[in-house]
C-alpha cells in the first residue's frame, strides 16, 4: 500500500496544534477534540502515522486544520511575514549604491565545497538522539568531531541501539564515500542556481513556483516544500502555499535555500534577505522566513571577505524582527557561545530551552548554527564539527555552517584535504543538468551570475 508521507491530513493535525501553540494561538479546544476522535500525536520523524486514518478522521482532521487556521494569534504583531512589516521591524540594511567587488571563484568553490562537507558530515547521524551522536562518535575516538564518522570500531550493540541512517549511511560514512551524494540540502541551491539564470536577481515567488514544478522531482521535496508542492498541484497560489495546512512553514526547508541569495550579493545584505524572502515564502512564515534571511544576509557579508565571523552574524541578525523568537534564540545562542569555553556545555543548554521545538524546527537549529560558528571563531572545521555535534538537523547546519565558513576561508586549498578530497569533485543529484557536477564549475557560474547582475543597468 502506497503511504504518502508529510501530507495527510492526520499526519499534519498533530504538528499544526504545536505550531498554534509555539505562535500563540490557543489550540486547547481543538486539541481536546481530536484526542477525542482518537486521532494520533504529531510523528516525530516519519511523517507518517502508524496507522492509517478512517475516512471520518481524515475528514475531522481536514476540518480542524482549518478551524485552527483561522484562530488569532498573539505573536503576529512582533513576527510578520509581509516584507514590508518585517523592515519596518528591524534596522534595516541600507542598500549599496556600489557593490563591493563580488567574491572570487576560489572563495565560491570554498563555500560550495564547505556546504557539501558539513552536509556529508552530518548525513549518517540525523534523526539520532544528542546522546547516539556523542555515543557513536566516541566509540571511535572522534569526539570531539574532527572528521567524518565511520562504522569502523564502533561496537555492535551501540549500532544495534542506534544504527545510523538508514537512507545515507551507504554513502557518508568515511569509509563509504566516493563523491557528494545527492541531498536536498545541495539540490536547493542548484534550483536557484537556474532561477537566477532564467529570471535574474528579479524573479518573483510565482517564478519559483514555476522552476518547482518544472525541474524539482516531488518525491525529493519534504516538510513544508512538500505541503507546498501538493497546494501547488491543487491550484493554490503564493503565498497562501506556505499556509493552506502547512504545520511545517516555521521549520528548516526555507534556511537550505538561502546560500545563493547570499553568494551572489556580496557587500548587500539588504538585496540578499529581499530575494530569500521571495524565495522562502512559497513554503514558509515568520520565523521559517527569518532563518532564510538571516543566512543570506550573513553570506552576503561573508562575501565581501572584509569581515569576521561576528561581524556577519550581527549583520544576519539586522534582517531579523528583534522581537521574533528567532532573534531572540539565536542572540541568546550567541552569547552562550561566547560565554563558554566547552561547546557541549551550549549544545546541552540549547537543547534543554528549546527541547519542545521538532528537531527540524527553524528556531533552534538557526541558534545552533550561529552558536557554532561563534565558537569556532569562523574556522571551518570547528563550525561544521560544532553544528553537527549539536545534533537536530544535522546535515542541514552543517551544510550551512560550512557553506559560510567556507566563503570566509576564501579558497578551496584552506579547506583541510581530509574534507574535501573524498568528495572528489563530483556532485550526484537529480536535478537536470547538474547530475556529476564539479564544484569548481559551480563556483564558475555562481560567478558568472553575481558578474552579469552588476553589468546590468
Amino acid at each position: 500500500m502506497l503511504r504518502l508521507t508529510w501530507v495527510q491530513p492526520e499526519d499534519l493535525l498533530g504538528h499544526e496544534l504545536r505550531q498554534a501553540a509555539e505562535d500563540g494561538r490557543e489550540p486547547s479546544a481543538v486539541a481536546a477534540r481530536w484526542r477525542a476522535a482518537g486521532g494520533p500525536e504529531a510523528p516525530d520523524s516519519a511523517g507518517a502515522s502508524p496507522h492509517r486514518a478512517s475516512r471520518y478522521l481524515r475528514q475531522l482532521a481536514e476540518d480542524l486544520l482549518d478551524e485552527l487556521a483561522d484562530l488569532p494569534s498573539r505573536s503576529a504583531e512582533d513576527e510578520p511575514t509581509d516584507l514590508i512589516a518585517v523592515q519596518r521591524c528591524c534596522d534595516w540594511p541600507r542598500p549599496v549604491a556600489d557593490r563591493p567587488a563580488a567574491p572570487t571563484r576560489a572563495a565560491l568553490e570554498a563555500a560550495w565545497l564547505g556546504r557539501a562537507v558539513g552536509c556529508l558530515l552530518g548525513k549518517p547521524v540525523e534523526k539520532l538522539p544528542l546522546d547516539a551522536i556523542r555515543a557513536l562518535a566516541g566509540s571511535t575516538g572522534n569526539w570531539p568531531l574532527t572528521t567524518y564518522f565511520t562504522a569502523r570500531g564502533v561496537p555492535p550493540d551501540l549500532l544495534t541501539e542506534h544504527p545510523w541512517n538508514r537512507r545515507s549511511a551507504a554513502t557518508s560514512l568515511a569509509e563509504n564515500i566516493d563523491g557528494m551524494p545527492e541531498d536536498d540540502d545541495l539540490n536547493y541551491p542548484l534550483l536557484n542556481l537556474l532561477l537566477r539564470q532564467r529570471h535574474g536577481s528579479r524573479f518573483t515567488t510565482t517564478d519559483v513556483a514555476r522552476l518547482w514544478l518544472d525541474e524539482l522531482p516531488p518525491g525529493r521535496t519534504f516538510t513544508a516544500e512538500r505541503v507546498a508542492f501538493r497546494n501547488l498541484l491543487s491550484g493554490i497560489e503564493p503565498p497562501h502555499t506556505a499556509r493552506h495546512r502547512n504545520p511545517f512553514r516555521e521549520w528548516i526547508g526555507a534556511l537550505i535555500r538561502a546560500d545563493v541569495h547570499g553568494w551572489t550579493n556580496p557587500g548587500d545584505p539588504a538585496a540578499a534577505a529581499e530575494q530569500a524572502h521571495r524565495d522562502a515564502t512559497l513554503t514558509h512564515t515568520a520565523n521559517g522566513v527569518y532563518a532564510a534571511m538571516f543566512a543570506a544576509a550573513t553570506l552576503a557579508t561573508a562575501a565581501t571577505a572584509a569581515h569576521d565571523v561576528h561581524a556577519c552574524l550581527r549583520t544576519g541578525l539586522t534582517v531579523v524582527p528583534p522581537r521574533s523568537r528567532l532573534a531572540k534564540a539565536v542572540t541568546h545562542a550567541i552569547q552562550l557561545a561566547e560565554t563558554h569555553r566547552d561547546f557541549d556545555t551550549v549544545v546541552d543548554e540549547l537543547h534543554t530551552i528549546h527541547k519542545d521545538l521538532h528537531w527540524v524546527h527553524a528556531i533552534p537549529n538557526t541558534a545552533l548554527i550561529a552558536a557554532a560558528l561563534t565558537h569556532a571563531d569562523g574556522d571551518f572545521t570547528g563550525s561544521v564539527c560544532r553544528a553537527v555535534s549539536g545534533g537536530w538537523d544535522t546535515d542541514s547546519n552543517g551544510a550551512t555552517a560550512g557553506s559560510i565558513a567556507g566563503l570566509l576561508a576564501g579558497d578551496p586549498a584552506a579547506l583541510p584535504a581530509r574534507w574535501t578530497a573524498p568528495l572528489k569533485n563530483r556532485l550526484a543529484t537529480s536535478v537536470t543538468g547538474f547530475d556529476g557536477i564539479g564544484f569548481d564549475a559551480l563556483a564558475h557560474l555562481t560567478w558568472s551570475l553575481t558578474h552579469r547582475e552588476a553589468s546590468r543597468p
